[in-house]
């Protein structure tokens, strides 16, 4: 009886040593998931982190303009350009345009550069009285076209509520602010910019309304 005890114990410890394979095979299985959820859910967070990394990069040195109109006195009027990013500009188009009408009335080309942070400033007194005329009350809006990191760019249309009599400014205010950044102006198959739409960029759309 004892010699029958001792072989029972035998075929089962024998049978536990075989199961020991598997239970390491199942471990290692379920260790492996558990780093790869860790690898998986690193990589994901690393990936977030390069994204609000690159997001703030761009922010930071994206280019940015504002655009104001200022009266001087009665007989003229400034406008003063700032350049809010950190990025070089050269500044090369300046449109006035009456907001009721697509097509700007005023076209000045520059060639001015601004460094990050400051500002641009030039008389706009007899320019402005071109778009506006001798009477008029109503708004008016202006955009600059500039260079900016090899690349050519549009801000936005900024809006000012003029009031003029007799060929005097009796009130130039802003009204609204830029919905969004500057946009970047088309290229063609070369890669070099568009003349044609830096000197104007409505002409395109205007002519397509014509057809």
């Amino acid at each position: 009886m004892y010699a029958e005890w001792i072989f029972q114990r035998g075929v089962s410890f024998s049978n536990l040593i075989n199961y020991i394979p598997v239970a390491a095979t199942v471990v290692t299985t379920f260790l492996s998931l558990v780093l790869a959820r860790a690898t998986l859910r690193y990589v994901d967070a690393a990936d977030k982190g390069l994204k609000l990394a690159r997001e703030q990069f761009e922010r930071e040195w994206s280019p940015e303009l504002h655009v104001r109109l200022e009266r001087i006195s009665t007989s003229d009027a400034k406008i003063i350009v700032t350049n809010l990013g950190k990025t070089s500009v050269l500044l090369q188009l300046l449109q006035l345009r009456q907001i009721s009408h697509a097509a700007p009335f005023e076209r000045c080309f520059l060639n001015e550069p601004v460094v990050g942070g400051m500002t641009w400033t030039e008389h706009m007194g007899d320019r402005l009285l071109g778009v506006t005329g001798d009477d008029f009350e109503g708004t008016i809006s202006a955009s600059v076209t500039f260079y900016a990191s090899g690349r050519m760019f549009r801000s936005d249309w900024f809006r000012f509520k003029i009031q003029v009599c007799d060929g005097k400014f009796f009130q130039i205010e802003a009204i609204t602010m830029p919905a969004h950044r500057v946009h970047v102006l088309e290229t063609d198959t070369e890669g070099k910019f568009r003349l044609d739409l830096v000197q104007d960029v409505s002409h395109t759309s205007n002519s397509e309304d014509d057809d």
